[in-house]
């Protein structure tokens, strides 16, 4: 006895060959692979601040920093004195030596050097937050993008004495000319 039951086999498997592709053509429609995938890795940045020579410009206090780009990329680096690299010489910027030094010393140079999240375009704001009894009296900062030197920042010149446990710095990036020169906007943190 032959049964012919080949043709609505067959038509069955090929409905449901087609239903599974269709399934498995949904789902990985799904899936979501990140757009830019340069944003998700690290940037070094080289942190380098100058100390006046005024007399009690230096500190022991900790002190913070945050820097970032206009697209909102925040970079926050808690008691940057744990991230000392090295002094360096105001006139020839090589290193002085390698034995640790403490940072934020009267007429010095400090560099730091910090890893985290890369900025998408140049570094335009930088805060610092002294945070202690002491007074600290920075004269420059500039930030410096190992990965990009196109990222790097401008000088920000402070050469005051910082008040303390608040942000104080300044914002480039969101600046309006007026008939008194440019008006940068402050961005307050907590």
């Amino acid at each position: 006895m032959k049964c012919n039951l080949g043709g609505p086999i067959i038509v069955s498997l090929i409905v449901i060959i087609h239903v599974m592709i269709t399934q498995h053509l949904a789902l990985a429609s799904r899936v979501t692979l990140p757009l830019h995938p340069k944003n998700k890795r690290n940037c070094t940045y080289a942190i380098t601040i100058e100390t006046t020579c005024t007399e009690g410009a230096d500190t022991s206090n900790h002190v913070s920093i945050r820097f970032g780009d206009s697209n909102s990329n925040d970079i926050l680096v808690h008691r940057l004195n744990s991230k000392h690299v090295k002094r360096l010489d105001p006139l020839e910027p090589q290193v002085l030596g390698d034995v640790p030094i403490k940072p934020f010393e009267a007429c010095t140079i400090d560099q730091f050097e910090h890893t985290s999240k890369c900025v998408q375009s140049p570094v335009c704001y930088l805060y610092l937050k002294l945070t202690g009894d002491d007074d600290w009296r920075p004269g420059f900062a500039q930030i410096r993008v190992f990965e990009g030197p196109h990222l790097t920042s401008n000088y920000f010149y402070f050469r005051r004495y910082l008040p303390r446990n608040v942000w104080h710095g300044v914002d480039a990036c969101d600046t309006m000319d007026t008939p008194f020169g440019q008006k940068h906007k402050k961005k307050v943190f907590n």
